[in-house]
């Protein structure tokens, strides 16, 4: 059996990319990347830009690769149109999704199960913000609560520092104030129930910010990521713990950072990570002997389970 043939199971696929959110100019590079990889193995495969597109055009079509980043595409929203069209979709549920894109309510369940993450504060307005300025510690990162790829995100070293960053970070959305943790930074891309190969992520960049994960050539990543067993087992294990606790499934990324004395701290869950030439899922499954393609259709095929 040829592959086209091995493949008429998927049915038409739309891989939906673009959008309008701050994420999409990457969106719509992983939507291609997706697109190519699934016509090279045979699929009936369709870019649909919800820019560009009436979203319910996706009843035409048998089942959907979700590759659209940020608001619209990750927030449980596009999860409950095609909910509500009955078309099976790859990745996480509404809940899942909704709970992930919002790093506030992400670390209020974890703290509330006891799994580690930084400590945080949230602020509502600019007075707020200027009292809590006097009295916090530094340094501290702020970050946009529902926008990825470090979008709007800042590092603080001190209270003159505090209300620019504050202001640029709200321009987003409500704004997540976190205590800035010194050490490594790791990624573990889940698939299915089982987590990849774990990145350490090196940059010369103050933090990993939109420049070193998409633009630089000098981000380092380390895979293996050079810890030992009984560390990268608790590494994993953390991983799955939060990917799950927040109700996510079928694939994704856990961000973590480890501080100097060797304590790993949660950071945020990714449901539609990134599937460009930089991006870690792709990475990690190179790393496990699996192909951009075969990593692709895993992702697909996730789907046939899923009644449309």
């Amino acid at each position: 059996m040829n592959i086209k043939a091995a493949h008429k199971k998927f049915g038409r696929v739309a891989v939906l990319l673009g959008g309008d959110s701050a994420e999409r100019e990457v969106s719509l590079q992983s939507g291609e990347a997706v697109y190519h990889a699934l016509k090279a193995r045979g699929v009936d495969a369709t870019l649909v830009d919800t820019h560009e597109h009436d979203i319910a055009t996706l009843s035409n079509f048998d089942r959907v690769f979700i590759a659209l980043h940020g608001r619209g595409g990750e927030d449980g929203t596009v999860q409950g149109v095609l909910e509500y069209l009955g078309v099976p979709y790859t990745g996480s549920g509404v809940l899942g999704s909704a709970l992930a894109m919002d790093k506030i309510r992400s670390k209020q369940i974890w703290n509330g199960i006891g799994l580690p993450t930084p400590e945080f504060y949230l602020v509502s307005d600019k007075n707020e913000a200027l009292k809590l300025a006097e009295k916090i510690n530094y340094p501290l990162i702020f970050k946009p609560s529902k926008e990825g790829s470090s979008i709007g995100m800042s590092k603080v070293e001190n209270k003159s520092e505090f209300l620019p960053a504050f202001e640029h970070a709200e321009k987003y959305d409500r704004v997540l104030i976190e205590s800035w943790i010194t050490g490594a930074e790791y990624t573990v891309a889940i698939l299915g129930e089982c987590t990849l190969p774990a990145i350490k992520l090196k940059t010369e960049n103050i933090f990993y910010d939109y420049e070193a994960k998409y633009k630089s050539n000098d981000t380092k990543y380390i895979c293996p990521c050079g810890l030992s067993k009984e560390e990268l087992n608790e590494l994993e294990h953390l991983a799955l713990e939060a990917f799950k606790s927040l109700g996510c499934k079928g694939w994704g990324r856990v961000d973590i950072m480890r501080d100097d004395e060797g304590k790993f701290y949660l950071l945020e869950v990714n449901t539609v990570p990134g599937m460009t030439s930089h991006s870690l899922v792709p990475k990690a499954a190179k790393e496990a002997g699996m192909s951009f393609e075969d990593l692709v259709l895993n992702i697909l095929e996730q789907t046939l389970d899923k009644v449309g």
